[in-house]
């Protein structure tokens, strides 16, 4: 445990110290005062900062923490780049004067634009399809709309909520699937901006359902009311018929503390497994366990495909399927990047999505 504490440490203060370096290269600091000024300024912000952070349960500071780690991670990703272009220059001219005062202007302006794509990342979801044909006879074809993570409050609001609505209007999906952390923690900023009328929007023929995520569980009464308030049905280790032929199963995230096996649910909520099954879960955690029963499609979020560059190469290590579709046996799982985003409004890496699903029967 002391390794898994201490690794982050010593990883932020390589990161401020890269910070310093690029500071004096930016700004051809050559003074020894002013360079033990900087470096005393950095790592005295910097490591008060995530401190005030870490001990205090304000989101604000949090959010702040969060954003200057992704700062110092773009300072590493610019600082690369200059110094390859610096060293492939090097190779070609015989003057670096001259082309180090045009890269210390390029420099910022590469820092400034990892920032303007990770925000239009975080707020310009794309919408992708997929096609898939189950095992069991289904009257007709089944258009699900599913989008995940919407983490609803200060940061994604009732304009995000009115996109949102006109993208599964624009796809007039039949179903609209919502599998987890629908509020960011609490329904504060939810209520004060009166997003309800704009998540009641979200409308569809054979209902719309959601299931509770982790950063649902801190508020978990307050956020179920808000989200039934608005029309739509929550799924707690439940299970809904839909038109007589399709069983929508909702887990609660594994934060609720006991909560049933997926095995035990489809029984104990008496699902006649001949049916088409769709299965909402956070978590993709139990993407293996699934594909031993009867589920037919699972949806699910939570890892945001890591959100940020490189957290999208380490979720790939942690999860079976940490991101995207595919077919394991008989079953159809999906892991969305998620609608909204967590911490920070940037993404690097990945984009904020809505998934829209085909689902077609066989034969009975």
């Amino acid at each position: 445990m002391k390794l898994f504490s201490i690794v982050p440490l010593l990883v932020m203060q390589g990161l401020i110290y890269f910070l310093t370096r690029w500071l004096f290269w930016q700004f051809a600091v050559q003074s020894p005062k002013a360079r033990r000024w900087i470096v005393a300024g950095c790592f005295s912000f910097g490591n008060g900062l995530m401190l005030s952070a870490l001990l205090s349960w304000s989101h604000t500071l949090f959010r702040f923490g969060a954003l200057w780690l992704v700062f110092l991670l773009y300072v590493v990703f610019t600082g690369v780049i200059i110094g390859f272009c610096h060293h492939t220059l090097k190779l070609i001219f015989k003057q670096p004067a001259r082309y180090t005062r045009v890269l210390r202007i390029v420099s910022p302006l590469i820092l400034i634009s990892f920032f303007a794509v990770s925000v239009y990342n975080a707020y310009t979801p794309v919408v992708r399809h997929a096609k898939i044909t189950i095992g069991k006879p289904l009257a007709k074809p089944v258009r699900i709309g599913m989008a995940a993570d919407l983490h609803l409050g200060i940061l994604v609001g009732g304009r995000q909520l009115d996109k949102l609505a006109d993208i599964m209007n624009r796809e007039k999906v039949d179903m609209i699937l919502l599998p987890g952390d629908i509020m960011d923690d609490n329904t504060d900023v939810y209520d004060s901006e009166h997003m309800k009328p704009h998540f009641a929007r979200l409308r569809a023929p054979m209902g719309v359902f959601a299931t509770l995520g982790n950063h649902d569980m801190f508020s978990r009464d307050p956020i179920s009311h808000a989200i039934q308030d608005a029309g739509i049905t929550v799924l707690s280790d439940q299970a809904a018929l839909v038109d007589n032929q399709i069983w929508v199963v909702g887990r609660p995230d594994q934060l609720i503390g006991q909560r049933m096996e997926t095995a035990d649910l489809l029984r104990a909520a008496q699902v006649d497994t001949s049916q088409p099954v769709f299965l909402l879960d956070h978590r993709p955690d139990d993407v293996l366990a699934h594909t031993k029963l009867p589920i037919d499609v699972q949806v699910s979020g939570h890892v945001h495909n890591g959100q940020i560059f490189p957290a999208n190469l380490l979720v790939r290590f942690l999860n079976r399927l940490p991101y995207g579709y595919e077919k394991i046996g008989n079953g159809h799982f999906f892991v969305t990047s998620g609608y909204g985003f967590w911490g920070v409004p940037l993404r690097l890496g990945s984009q904020s999505e809505v998934w829209i699903i085909d689902v077609e029967g066989t034969p009975a």
